[in-house]
Formats: C-alpha cells, structure tokens, sequence
C-alpha cells in the first residue's frame, strides 16, 4: 500500500501543475521565517526577555507550519534541505552584516557554497 492510498489527496496535488509554484513561494517564506526565528531567539538572550521570546515561538511555529504546507507538494528531502539551506546561509549572512560575525573568506565560501545547493535543489526538482 502506498502513501497516496493513505493520502486520497496526495495525487491530487502531485497532478496539480498550479500547485508547484506556491510550495516554492511557501517554502521561501518558511525558510525567511526561519532566519527571523533564530534572531529573534539569539535577541531572547536565552528566553528570558518576553517579546523577543514570544517572537521566537511564533515565528518558529509558521515556520514549521509553512514548511509542512510546502512539503505537499514538494518532495521531502528537497523541500527539508532547501529550508534548512535558505535559515543556515540567511543567517549567517544576516549574521555577518547585523551583528558583526567573522566574514573570513573561507567561511563566505561555506555559506556560498549552502546557496549553490540551495539554488541545485531547485533546479532539479522538476517543480
């Protein structure tokens, strides 16, 4: 028994061309959420200050819900490593230019080279 067996709505949506465009978009949005929940979680200074606590939670949450909402569509370790992707290197950049992390040129090749499998990824999904 597969999985669309399991799922009437899996073929569905997988035979949906529309569809694949908006996980993108969803899946772009979750990844930029995720960047603002490690600010805002780094900003907490450990959960101990409320709003920036709260704005952890919140954006970690969307984040998440956003993702799961992408993955409908998307495959899972496509959609999983291009998340992860976009909050790692958008973080890092943010990092680097907010709050003064190291830019040493090996590390700018690191985040480079996240981004260059991110962009892959999307390539070659065939959504």
């Amino acid at each position: 028994m597969g999985f669309a067996a399991l799922n009437p709505s899996y073929e569905t949506l997988h035979n949906n061309e529309r569809i694949g465009p908006m996980a993108w978009a969803l899946l772009g949005i979750a990844g930029i959420l995720e960047i603002a929940f490690a600010f805002c979680m780094k900003w907490s200074e450990g959960f101990t200050r409320l709003i920036p606590g709260l704005l952890t939670f919140a954006t970690g949450l969307s984040s998440v819900y956003l993702l799961s909402l992408s993955l409908r569509t998307l495959p899972v370790g496509t959609g999983y490593a291009v998340w992860t992707g976009i909050g790692a290197a958008g973080t890092a950049i943010l990092g680097v230019a907010v709050l003064g992390d190291s830019a040493a040129p090996i590390r700018m090749l690191c985040i480079g080279l996240i981004l260059t499998g991110v962009i892959g990824l999307k390539l070659v999904s065939g959504n």
